[in-house]
């Protein structure tokens, strides 16, 4: 991963990062009382903006804390953020916790003022060696908590079932609740078998994916049925294809899946459709 371009944002201030302080007394840091998003660029254009913005706003409601800036706030924010870190391809970090208390108490305090963060990243894209031959993934009990629409920064448990996947080689770690598939630790879930693209619906269980929606649509664009429902482990390990989606991911092909191949072992022709479908999209969106 590169390293974080040089300029942040922090409670109303455009500051180098190394400068950037938060309390100890934050409850982001405490309790991990806060809220995140992270929106890709391209060309120096901020991609899916709106629907991130959604999501941002029903975590906020969610976790019963009040926006801190408008929309126009927020659009000007992040334009300006990319703007002086130069533009060009990158991914913007957006953190709202609900602030610094006087101490630590779990009670939620009234009217604290919200701590605002936000970062660039460079993006190179998604790597040749991904596009060529996919990605492993290793299925793993489910262990988050119970609201994953909300989009927290409480990661824990999906950095140590990341972890447990990249123990076997894997880089990414698809998730079962109940005996069926919900999402991955950090990525949207597509099965896909006699040429019927299938994705678990959403609900508590698991995050709304503003890439995942882009996908659903190029899907439905290429003429490809669709359907939302739930599937199990077992239905996912005899797919044709496999498929994981994120704002940085993009979209990609799982090709090994405990350790077995998926399909023939290759990304798949359907997946190949619909990965250029997205960059065409991106190409048009940025000209």
């Amino acid at each position: 991963m590169l390293p974080p371009l040089p300029l942040a944002y922090l409670n109303g201030a455009f500051l180098p990062l190394a400068e950037a302080r938060v309390s100890p007394l934050d409850r982001g840091f405490l309790f991990g009382d806060s809220v995140y998003e992270v929106v890709p660029v391209y060309a120096g254009r901020l991609f899916l903006l709106e629907a991130h913005l959604d999501r941002l706003a029903h975590s906020l409601n969610e976790i019963r804390l009040a926006d801190p800036l408008d929309r126009k706030a927020w659009t000007r924010l992040l334009e300006t953020l990319v703007a002086r870190n130069d533009g060009g391809d990158m991914a913007v970090y957006v953190q709202v916790s609900r602030g610094t208390d006087d101490g630590r108490d779990h009670r939620i305090p009234p009217e604290l003022k919200p701590t605002v963060f936000a970062m660039a990243t460079p993006f190179d894209g998604v790597p040749q060696a991904t596009r060529e031959h996919g990605v492993a993934a290793v299925v793993l009990e489910d262990t988050r908590w119970a609201r994953c629409d909300i989009k927290s920064t409480a990661l824990l448990a999906n950095v140590l079932l990341r972890a447990q996947a990249e123990d076997v080689g894997a880089q990414e770690a698809i998730l079962v609740r109940d005996g069926h598939v919900t999402e991955g630790a950090s990525s949207s879930v597509f099965m896909i078998a006699g040429g019927v693209v299938r994705m678990p619906p959403n609900g508590p269980e698991l995050l709304p994916g503003t890439t995942r929606d882009l996908v659903i649509a190029l899907a439905h664009d290429a003429g490809l049925p669709i359907e939302e429902a739930r599937f199990a482990p077992e239905a996912l390990a005899a797919a044709d294809e496999v498929w994981i989606s994120s704002a940085m991911r993009e979209v990609i092909a799982v090709t090994r899946l405990d350790g077995e191949p998926v399909g023939d072992g290759r990304p798949g022709p359907l997946w190949q459709q619909i990965f250029e479908r997205y960059q065409a999209y991106k190409q048009q969106f940025t000209t």
